[in-house]
């Protein structure tokens, strides 16, 4: 099963602004959602062993006729699954109906011997041509220090919450100078979208509180996982190349991240 035709993955740049989360959605309004999605034109598809719907978003992407090397197809692995990852690495690849995955992730942290003993079978993965890249979800920047100096590899991304009730530019800056992504997740379940500037922003542009809330991502340059699953929803959440928001306004949403936001984690 060794992918080693496929082309290196690059997640800085690789990452589209806005990936299809489907976190909740099981059945078929998962397949629905992933399938009307990949036809408004996402190309990048987020899921996890946790979320039970890899079956049901592995059918919504071969229903799409989309090619599978136009796609990146990502899951989580569950922590609490530690010393079955290639067993539970190849129900995934099953239940989505492909060979390779384009990034696997390490869903939340262990201890530091436990984080480094299922690292090490990420990177057995990726060695064997079962996923592209690695990386990890929810970990915190001491975290990942250990884990890249004791097994010598770095994570290709880092999966965190990310939006303004949870800003946080020192992670961005040790990230980056490690060369890791950072991905937000949970844009609209971690905040309060009922707050001021985001309300206030939205009236300016006319648009909606959730596309401010992604702009402000691709404002700091953050690519993120959003989920959606009716095609008006879908098809807003990839519109926020349309407009941009102004110094001004960032700074606001930025200042808004010491109110008391509201919001219940993934």
């Amino acid at each position: 099963m060794s992918r080693a035709g496929n082309p290196p993955f690059n997640p800085p740049f690789g990452l589209p602004p806005v990936s299809l989360g489907t976190w909740q959605l099981r059945g078929r309004a998962a397949t629905r959602a992933v399938g009307q999605a990949l036809a408004l034109g996402y190309r990048c598809v987020d899921t996890a062993t946790g979320y039970d719907n890899e079956r049901d978003v592995g059918a919504g992407i071969r229903t799409s006729g989309i090619e599978r090397g136009d796609l990146l197809i990502v899951t989580k692995f569950p922590e609490e699954d530690a010393g079955r990852e290639r067993e539970t690495l190849l129900r995934s690849l099953d239940q989505l109906g492909v060979d390779h995955l384009d990034l696997w992730l390490v869903h939340g942290p262990l201890d530091p011997d436990g984080s480094l003993a299922v690292w090490e079978r990420f990177i057995e993965a990726r060695e064997a041509g079962l996923v592209r890249a690695i990386g990890v979800s929810n970990f915190l920047p001491a975290q990942v220090d250990d884990l890249v100096a004791r097994s010598g590899v770095t994570p290709a991304v880092n999966q965190v919450a990310f939006g303004p009730r949870r800003l946080d530019p020192a992670l961005v800056r040790h990230h980056t100078a490690l060369g890791i992504a950072v991905q937000g997740h949970s844009p609209f379940s971690e905040n309060d979208l009922r707050h001021p500037a985001l309300r206030a922003a939205a009236g300016h542009h006319g648009r909606s509180v959730h596309q401010i809330l992604l702009r402000w991502h691709v404002e700091h340059g953050v690519p993120v996982v959003a989920k959606a699953a009716s095609p008006a929803h879908l098809a807003a959440n990839l519109r926020v190349h349309e407009f941009a928001l102004t110094a001004a306004e960032v700074e606001a949403i930025d200042r808004a991240a010491d109110d008391a936001w509201t919001g219940a984690a993934r």
